[in-house]
């Protein structure tokens, strides 16, 4: 530790106990569905206080929101293959995979429901959605085109209609969704 960083307060962090509050909360999702999720809940499910988890989260999403972070860390920008387009495709189809996956939807749709009402967790989301922004936007670059429209507006309408699905749940996020947005990538692409 230099001298700038500051010591830090109270009890260290137990790692086994951060790692069972995180696996134990993705498990009430994946079984009970994110508005079924509590605080009290996860700190039974993962054998410790509700102080515990306190400590480190103020709220279930932010749990939650951790815990995605860390499945969505699994899912970056894949190698250059020599084909933008191909490991567009590949970022597009692992993305809108995870998102489909339960309980990763109904959590994203929890968080964002609750970050409504939550300054801190909609900052927090915030800052999970803007890294996945950034690899599509990088994924898009790296195609070399020059586009019709901003770089953004693409990655506006990859994720739009992803989320547009996952909230209404009137057609799949898959591959067929990854078919048709490539279809727009080359309708606009200059």
């Amino acid at each position: 530790m230099n001298k700038t960083t500051p010591a830090p307060q109270g009890r260290p962090r137990s790692e086994s106990a951060h790692r069972a509050i995180l696996d134990a909360a993705v498990g009430l999702a994946v079984r009970d569905g994110y508005t079924a999720v509590t605080i009290k809940g996860i700190a039974e499910a993962a054998g410790v206080g509700r102080q515990t988890v306190y400590r480190w989260w103020p709220t279930r999403g932010a749990v939650l929101l951790e815990a995605l972070g860390e499945i969505g860390a699994a899912h970056v920008l894949p190698e250059p293959s020599g084909d933008p387009r191909a490991d567009l495709r590949r970022f597009l189809d692992q993305t809108f995979e995870l998102a489909a996956k339960a309980p990763v939807a109904n959590v994203l749709l929890g968080i964002t429901a609750d970050a409504v009402s939550d300054p801190g967790l909609a900052a927090d989301r915030r800052g999970y959605i803007s890294g996945r922004r950034d690899l599509l936007r990088q994924a898009l670059e790296r195609c070399g085109d020059t586009w019709a429209v901003p770089v953004d507006t693409l990655v506006d309408l990859a994720f739009g209609a992803m989320w547009y699905r996952l909230m209404n749940e009137h057609a799949a996020v898959g591959p067929q969704l990854t078919e048709e947005l490539m279809v727009v990538v080359d309708a606009l692409a200059r």
